[in-house]
């Protein structure tokens, strides 16, 4: 997904080639760069399909710096040995992991759900 400015810091970041509208070969790949060290403006959304190779990275890949094992660390060590592909996503995304994305999410949803839209709505107008 592409990503404005300083946001890119919260997101990986892809180094890529396009090969297709929308599909880019990863060159390379780096989790919460510095604005000014991102490789690009197409962050890492954390929608993959992986093939089962990657559970050998995993499995050798150290903690990062925070103690986890970062599925990027082992993607990137993946990449060493092969070709990786990335698919830009176009629609809108909601951040689900974040406390007022989830908000945001669920009250969208809410008001697009058949059943529950007009009792919803009545509600949020209500406060």
């Amino acid at each position: 997904m592409e990503v404005a400015g300083e946001a890119i810091s919260r997101f990986g970041a892809l180094e890529v080639e396009e090969v297709a509208d929308r599909v880019y070969r990863i060159k390379d790949m780096v989790e919460k760069p510095p604005p000014a060290e991102a490789p690009s403006n197409l962050a890492i959304i954390g929608r993959y399909v992986l093939t089962p190779d990657i559970f050998d990275e995993i499995t050798s890949t150290a903690p990062g710096a925070i103690g986890e094992i970062q599925i990027t660390d082992a993607m990137r060590a993946l990449l060493k040995k092969r070709d990786f592909y990335a698919v830009r996503f176009e629609g809108t995304r909601y951040d689900a992991g974040d406390k007022l994305g989830f908000l945001i999410a669920t009250v969208e949803f809410g008001l697009k759900h058949k059943d529950l839209a007009p009792e919803f709505r009545r509600y949020l107008k209500s406060i």
